[in-house]
């Protein structure tokens, strides 16, 4: 049997005496496109920061395709094949796209800047990360610096730079957070795009974004799991509504 992409066992998280996350179990399959959302303080950064390695369990275990990384530093556990986003954009602003791409690139290649060796004379470096750029449509950005980027294309860097490190399993925060509805619909496609044939974890507010890319939601409130059902079941589980979505939020399934 295929061990899944990540499995949360009897996962908690205190700080002092207050409980964020208690006793979740979760497993997500290879190749999932799985969400988790919940409203405002039930621990969704928390349980996010716990399985990037940010934080350590307080009990419990998390493992990432059968190795167990509880307690493994986040620069180790993105080596072995995690890689997440931010709430808020986390890129190089003085440094150009292209210089940005190139960082998540020479990690997945294995390398990294050297006082004596010029990246920029690497075929494999150029190819991949121009490869990236070319996948999120950022080619024509590709000498810009970041930080003049509008707010869409800063977040577009931060998916390619997230993919670029060439990881199996990829954890989006808030991807969409401060778009218009045309920008979101164009991250919709640049994540679909992404995560073809790779593990995605979302946490995402907007409902509309969640029910169109997830095959399968987690509902986390106060810091544990009430449902974790495909998006027709969520849609329609009286324990969602009640806890957090109401039926007003909930968008209707079209024929």
């Amino acid at each position: 049997m295929t061990a899944p992409a990540l499995s949360l066992k009897n996962l908690s998280k205190s700080f002092g005496p207050a409980q964020i996350i208690n006793d979740v179990n979760l497993d997500i399959a290879k190749g999932e496109r799985h969400a988790i959302i919940g409203p405002n303080g039930a621990g969704k950064s928390t349980l996010f920061n716990l399985i990037s390695g940010l934080y350590t369990p307080t009990s419990g275990t998390v493992s990432l395709n059968g190795t167990l990384i509880s307690g493994v530093p986040p620069h180790e556990i993105n080596r072995m094949g995690l890689s997440r986003s931010f709430q808020v954009s986390n890129i190089f602003a003085n440094m150009t796209v292209r210089e940005n791409v190139r960082c998540g690139v020479l990690h997945s290649l294995g390398q990294g800047y050297s006082f004596w060796k010029s990246v920029t004379s690497s075929k494999a470096v150029q190819e991949k990360t121009f490869e990236v750029l070319e996948h999120c449509a950022l080619v024509d950005k590709a000498n810009t610096p970041a930080a003049l980027l509008p707010y869409a294309d800063q977040r577009a860097l931060e998916i390619a730079i997230t993919i670029a490190g060439g990881a199996n399993v990829i954890l989006l925060d808030e991807p969409t957070a401060g778009m218009s509805h045309s920008e979101t619909d164009r991250a919709v496609e640049l994540i679909r795009k992404s995560s073809e044939g790779k593990t995605l974890v979302i946490v995402e507010h907007d409902m509309g974004v969640i029910f169109d890319l997830a095959d399968r939601i987690s509902v986390l409130v106060y810091g544990e799991i009430i449902a974790s059902a495909p998006p027709s079941e969520i849609r329609g589980d009286p324990k969602v509504r009640e806890a957090y979505l109401g039926d007003e939020a909930l968008p209707e399934e079209t024929a």
